[in-house]
């Protein structure tokens, strides 16, 4: 009798024990994960931010990654993390994008002032080949300006600030903007009345959508920017083999003003993707204002109208 209870006592104990065991291992549904990031401490948490990573076709493209519950020098510190090839964030870069960055790149200082964020990389910098070198400036410069708070970037290699690229040696304005452009493309006859606009398009890999800026370069005695990008949307449902538009192609801008930091854009009817619901396609609302903002300093929100009728409206903060 006394073997009997012992051996029952003893299964009781390890059945506590196991189920202890278990408890411990199973993680708590935070899913929150530290790490130190040059003497940093992130918290991980489920926080998406945008970052331009290199696209299946090569384009410089906007997407998203996981980053650290952080903000201005630290979030831009965490995101040239996911730009350099191999770096920490190598394990989270989404399906069917790459990083550019060459790698063994450290970030030696980040100081923000009067929303122009100076980066200070390593020499390693320097090694990026010539077919990448200018998707990757243009890869840091959208990047880190989709941060709030930071509108322009400077780059230094070592302490000097980065002038030429490293083998066209084209030169680089010594502060960068979002007017430098990204995959450009030149559709010029002359030298004559050159305008840049940056268009955004959408583009899927694996049944996920995601957008591609691009900037294009034409003669044209027109400078109404926003007209020109409405029209080149709705010309064609197809830019480039990879690249849509899903604005109909009877779509017409009717009108639009800018009341303080409201951009309101009046449409006929075509804008509507059902007419009897008043919807409008995610993919026309997202195209369209991102292209705006990238137009206009402090944009906050952007408005859809339909015959002067507001439809739907969109806060920037919310796509950046």
């Amino acid at each position: 009798m006394l073997k009997k209870m012992s051996i029952k006592k003893i299964i009781v104990s390890s059945t506590a024990i196991v189920l202890l065991l278990i408890l411990y291992l199973i993680p708590d549904n935070k899913k929150e994960v530290n790490l130190k990031n040059n003497s940093i401490e992130y918290t991980y948490n489920n926080v998406i931010s945008t970052i331009y990573l290199i696209d299946s076709n090569d384009y410089v493209a906007r997407t998203t990654i996981s980053t650290c519950k952080c903000e201005k020098e630290d979030l831009a510190r965490d995101l040239v993390e996911g730009l350099i090839i191999g770096g920490q964030k190598n394990n989270i870069i989404p399906n069917g994008f790459r990083s550019i960055i060459p790698p063994d790149v450290s970030i030696k200082n980040i100081e923000l002032k009067d929303k122009i964020l100076t980066i200070d990389f390593s020499k390693e910098l320097l090694e990026v080949n010539k077919k990448d070198e200018e998707k990757m400036i243009e890869a840091i410069i959208y990047t880190l300006t989709s941060i709030d708070g930071i509108d322009k970037v400077i780059i230094k290699v070592e302490g000097e600030v980065l002038s030429k690229l490293p083998n066209s040696k084209i030169n680089l304005p010594t502060v960068l903007d979002k007017s430098y452009g990204i995959n450009k493309n030149y559709d010029l006859t002359n030298l004559n009345n050159i305008i840049s606009y940056t268009t955004y398009y959408t583009s899927t890999y694996n049944d996920t959508k995601y957008y591609v800026p691009v900037t294009k370069y034409i003669n044209s005695k027109d400078n109404d920017i926003v007209k020109i990008i409405i029209k080149e949307l709705s010309s064609s449902p197809i830019y480039e083999t990879n690249l849509m538009s899903y604005l109909n192609t009877n779509a017409t801008l009717n009108n639009y003003e800018l009341l303080g930091n409201n951009l309101k854009l009046n449409f006929n009817e075509s804008l509507l993707n059902d007419i009897d619901e008043k919807n409008i396609l995610e993919e026309v609302i997202y195209t369209i204002s991102l292209s705006m903002d990238n137009i206009y300093n402090d944009l906050e929100s952007v408005s859809f109208l339909v015959n002067n009728e507001e439809i739907y409206t969109i806060n920037i903060t919310d796509i950046k």
